[in-house]
């Protein structure tokens, strides 16, 4: 059992838990994750990155929205309950040296998964640069960690409430037009890792993006997460979650990802009505 030790609520539905793992708190790299299930051995399994650990204080943070049933689930546990299990940490981990000048790009809750990174880019003494990008300035999250990190931190947000009114890829642009820049890391919703591969490409600037967001049990039994990178079918659970963006077939990713959009739309809005009821109960 994984005690929760903290949790808080970023905006309407994303929320941060730290949990009590000091086993995955002292092994866990940057870019891994780990898988967690409640509710007996054939509850769903939710693949979650990793945001930060402890070590000392054995630790960990996930970073998680509520979605689907399973999420919605965890988001209606408090500190002092308990997740059953724990996998991890489990992913290949980025890949961390002194490139030099380096962007860090996050979408939406795709911020949280590149925190570690960015932190670890940092700490081995790179030059970096972090955008966060969200649809309004209620879901932007982790902007206070991430400015304790940051060379420069721009925020944008799509309607302007909050930040500079842009898309992400407009400033990471205007940075790579400026002068070297050395790599770029996308982390977000796949149109926007889509996009941000298509600006770098232009300036043949390295890129690395995490597909973690398409991962279903963790594992590569499922092949829910399979993707086609530079011709040869890949699963992101077990060969990712990172991959070079400019082999990655991003049509045929965003074509996989709409199969079951009805359903998850459904599952999220039943799930999203209970979450709120139980909200006005407490």
């Amino acid at each position: 059992m994984f005690t929760i030790l903290a949790k808080e609520k970023l905006s309407a539905e994303v929320f941060k838990m730290e949990l009590n793992a000091p086993k995955i708190a002292k092994h866990r790299k940057a870019g891994q994750f780990v898988i967690l299930q409640q509710g007996g051995d054939l509850a769903e399994r939710i693949p979650l990155t990793i945001a930060d650990a402890d070590p000392e204080k054995g630790s960990i943070t996930i970073v998680f929205q509520a979605v689907g049933e399973a999420t919605h689930r965890f988001a209606t546990l408090e500190v002092g309950d308990a997740i059953e299990n724990v996998l991890g940490p489990l992913g290949h981990p980025t890949h961390i040296e002194n490139f030099g000048k380096v962007v860090c790009v996050g979408g939406g809750v795709g911020v949280a998964p590149l925190h570690p990174i960015a932190q670890a880019l940092k700490e081995a003494g790179n030059e970096v640069t972090i955008i966060i990008g969200a649809r309004n300035k209620d879901l932007v999250i982790l902007e206070d960690e991430m400015s304790k990190i940051a060379d420069e931190l721009i925020v944008v947000t799509d309607d302007g409430s909050y930040g500079r009114k842009a898309l992400v890829t407009e400033p990471l642009k205007e940075i790579i037009s400026e002068g070297k820049t050395d790599l770029v890391v996308a982390i977000g919703p796949p149109v926007m890792m889509k996009f941000c591969t298509l600006t770098t490409k232009e300036f043949n600037v390295p890129t690395v993006v995490s597909l973690n967001t398409i991962m279903i049990d963790g594992t590569g039994m499922c092949g829910g997460c399979r993707v086609n990178v530079g011709g040869e079918t890949k699963f992101v659970c077990v060969d990712g979650p990172e991959f070079d963006a400019f082999k990655v077939d991003w049509d045929n990713l965003l074509l996989r990802l709409g199969t079951f959009r009805n359903e998850e739309t459904e599952a999220h809005h039943r799930c999203h009505i209970g979450l709120h009821i139980k909200e006005g109960e407490a």
